[in-house]
C-alpha cells in the first residue's frame, strides 16, 4: 500500500492574526448614516441651502486632504470617509446663511492645520470640525446670524439677501430669559440655529443607531448631558427649573456635541474613569460658558478644552500591572 503524503500551506505573518470586519471606513460610514436624520431636518427647516452648504463643506474637506497627500507624497486615505465626516460636522455647526467661501476656509483650517499637519487621522489632538468652527468665528456676524425656522426659498441657495433672522432660544436664555419657543418645537427642531444641531429628536435617532452598531458607548454622551442637566436644574436662571433645564438640553449644540463630537475616538480618553471625568468636565465647562461667557453657546469650546486634557486623563483609571510592585504598577 503506497504511503500518502500530505502537504500543508502555512502562511507566516506578523501579528495581529485575528481580523475584524470593522474598519475606519465602516465606522465613518455608520457615523454618516447616523447624521442623516439631522441633515434631513436641517433641509426641512432651513431649505436646500442647508444641503448645499453641507455638500460644499464635504467636498472641500475631501479635496484639501487629497491635495495634502499628493503634495506631501503620503498615502491617500481619503477613501476612509473621515474627511467627509469632518465636512458634515463642520457644516452642522454653522448657520445655513454662511458664505460658501467661508465654509471652504473653515474646511481648509480643519483638514490642513488641525488634522493633516499633525499626521492625519488618529494623530490630531483636537476635533478638526470644532477647531474649524472656532476659526470661523473670525467672522462673528456671519457665525451669529440665525435664520428663522421655516425659511426655505429656492433663491436662498445662491443669495441670503432676503433672509428673515430671529434670536435663538439659547440667545434669549443667555440673557436670563425663558425661551420663547416651546419645548416641543425645541425637541423636534422647529427653531433657528445651526444646520445640524436644532433637532434633538433627529440627533437622538442617530445616537440610537450608533449604539446599535456599537460605534460608540453611551458613557460619554450620558454623563455629559447628565452633568448639564444637573447643573442647570440646581442653578436655573429662569423661574421654572424643569423648563429651564430641558431648554438647556434641547437648545444649542449640546446633543450634537455630546453624541458626535465628544465621542471622537482620537480626542477622547480611552479609560472608563478618564471618560467620565472628561464628560463631566465638558458638561461643567458648557454651563460655565453659557452662563458667564460672552457667547451664548459653550459646547464647542468646552470640548476643545477637554480635548487638550485627554493626554492627562488617559492616566486615570489605567489597569494595574498584574504582579508588579505598587511603584512600578503606578507608572
Amino acid at each position: 500500500m503506497a504511503q500518502m503524503k500530505y502537504y500543508y500551506e502555512l502562511t507566516i505573518s506578523s501579528s495581529p492574526h485575528v481580523h475584524s470586519p470593522v474598519t475606519t471606513k465602516t465606522i465613518m460610514r455608520d457615523v454618516l448614516i447616523a447624521l442623516a436624520p439631522a441633515l434631513i431636518m436641517g433641509v426641512v427647516v432651513f431649505g436646500f441651502r442647508a444641503l448645499t452648504v453641507t455638500a460644499v463643506s464635504v467636498l472641500a474637506c475631501y479635496i484639501f486632504e487629497k491635495l495634502w497627500c499628493k503634495l506631501m507624497k503620503q498615502d491617500d486615505k481619503t477613501y476612509d470617509l473621515s474627511a467627509c465626516v469632518t465636512g458634515v460636522l463642520l457644516a452642522f455647526v454653522c448657520p445655513p446663511t454662511i458664505a460658501y467661501w467661508q465654509i471652504v476656509l473653515g474646511a481648509a483650517f480643519a483638514i490642513l492645520l488641525v488634522k493633516m499637519l499633525f499626521g492625519g487621522i488618529g494623530r490630531n489632538i483636537v476635533n478638526p470640525a470644532l477647531a474649524g468652527r472656532a476659526f470661523m468665528f473670525s467672522w462673528p456676524v456671519a457665525m451669529s446670524t440665525w435664520v428663522k425656522a421655516g425659511w426655505a426659498n429656492q433663491a436662498s441657495i445662491f443669495s441670503t439677501a432676503d433672509i428673515v433672522t430671529e434670536a435663538t432660544p439659547l440667545a434669549n436664555m443667555h440673557q436670563g430669559l425663558m425661551p420663547d419657543a416651546s419645548l416641543v418645537d425645541m425637541f423636534i427642531g422647529n427653531i433657528g440655529g445651526c444646520i445640524g444641531e436644532t433637532s434633538a429628536l433627529a440627533l437622538l435617532i442617530g445616537f440610537v443607531y450608533l449604539l446599535y452598531r456599537k460605534v460608540i458607548s453611551a458613557r460619554i454622551p450620558l454623563v455629559y448631558i447628565g452633568t448639564v442637566a444637573v447643573l442647570t436644574f440646581l442653578f436655573p436662571m429662569g423661574n421654572d427649573r424643569i423648563t429651564w433645564m430641558a431648554a438647556q438640553l434641547f437648545g444649542g449644540g449640546l446633543m450634537l456635541g455630546a453624541i458626535f463630537m465628544a465621542t471622537d475616538y482620537v480626542t477622547s480618553p480611552i479609560t472608563k474613569l478618564g471618560q467620565i471625568v472628561y464628560a463631566v468636565g465638558c458638561g461643567a465647562l458648557t454651563v460655565l460658558i453659557r452662563y458667564f461667557g460672552g457667547y451664548n453657546e459653550g459646547v464647542s469650546y468646552a470640548i476643545l478644552i477637554m480635548n487638550a486634557c485627554v493626554v492627562l486623563l488617559d492616566r486615570i483609571g489605567r489597569p494595574v500591572k498584574y504582579g508588579a510592585p505598587k511603584k512600578e504598577a503606578a507608572k
